[in-house]
C-alpha cells in the first residue's frame, strides 16, 4: 500500500516551522530537480546552489550506507556554506543499501542494467543523508532516513525498456519512484519522500531544531 498521507504530512511539516524559518534564508545545496520540487511542494522559500563535491573522493570501505550518505550530505552542505555563511544550507545524498553493499548512481547504461537486475530481485533499503549547516554560528546537524522498498520482479523486456528510457541517469539505484505508486514497486515501508530523494518529515524536524537554536542565540544577545 502506498502512503496516501505523504503530502498531508509534508503540509503539516510546513506549518510547524513556518513561523520560525522566515528569519533565516535557506539554500538547497543540490543539483537534483526532484529535491527542488519536494522542497518547494513543502512550502519552503529557498535558493539553489550546486555544490562542488566529487563523490568519488569518498570511500565506502568500512562504513555503513547511512554514515556514507550523511558524510556526503555534510560535505555538500559545508561546501556551499563556505560561500554563504549566513544561510541555512541543506545538503542531501541518497544511496541504496543492498544486503550491506552501498549502491549509488550508475556510470553508464551497462552498469544501470546490472544494478536494475540486482535490485529488482529482492527488497532493499533507500537511505538519504541530510545535513544542515550555517557557517556564521557553527550550526551543523546531520541525520539519515531509511525506507525499505519491495520491488516487483521485472521481465527482460521491462528492464530493456527502462534502460532505453534513460530515466536511470543520475539516480541512486538506477531508478526513481513516483508519488502515487509505481508499476515496478510492490510496496514500501517508511518515508515516500525519502525514496524520492529528500525525506521532508526528517528535514522539517531538523530545521525546527536549527531554527530553535537560532532563536535561543538571539535571546542571549
Amino acid at each position: 500500500m502506498w502512503p496516501e498521507l505523504a503530502l498531508r504530512t509534508v503540509r503539516m511539516v510546513k506549518f510547524t516551522v513556518m513561523s520560525k524559518r522566515r528569519s533565516s534564508s535557506i539554500i538547497l545545496a543540490s543539483a537534483s530537480p526532484r529535491r527542488r520540487e519536494l522542497l518547494a511542494e513543502a512550502g519552503y522559500h529557498f535558493a539553489v546552489v550546486r555544490p562542488n563535491v566529487d563523490e568519488s573522493d569518498f570511500s565506502v570501505e568500512g562504513i555503513g550506507a547511512d554514515e556514507y550518505a550523511r558524510r556526503l550530505a555534510l560535505a555538500k552542505a559545508n561546501n556551499v556554506a563556505e560561500r554563504f555563511p549566513e544561510s541555512l544550507v541543506i545538503g542531501a545524498d541518497t544511496v541504496v543499501d543492498f544486503g550491506g553493499e552501498i549502491i549509488g548512481k550508475p556510470a553508464d547504461a551497462r552498469e544501470a542494467e546490472e544494478i536494475t537486475r540486482r535490485l529488482f530481485s529482492a527488497p532493499h533499503k533507500v537511505i538519504t543523508g541530510v545535513a544542515i549547516v550555517r557557517g556564521s554560528d557553527g550550526t551543523e546537524l546531520s541525520d539519515s532516513e531509511a525506507t525499505t522498498v519491495y520491488p516487483k520482479r521485472l521481465t527482460a523486456e521491462q528492464i530493456a525498456e527502462h534502460i532505453k528510457s534513460g530515466t536511470w541517469r543520475d539516480k541512486a539505484g538506477a531508478y526513481a519512484i513516483k508519488e502515487k505508486g509505481d508499476e515496478f514497486i510492490e510496496r514500501i515501508e517508511g518515508s515516500l519522500t525519502n525514496v524520492m530523494g529528500l525525506p521532508i518529515e526528517l528535514l522539517g524536524r531538523m530545521l525546527t531544531e536549527a531554527l530553535g537554536a537560532e532563536a535561543d542565540g538571539e535571546q542571549q544577545r
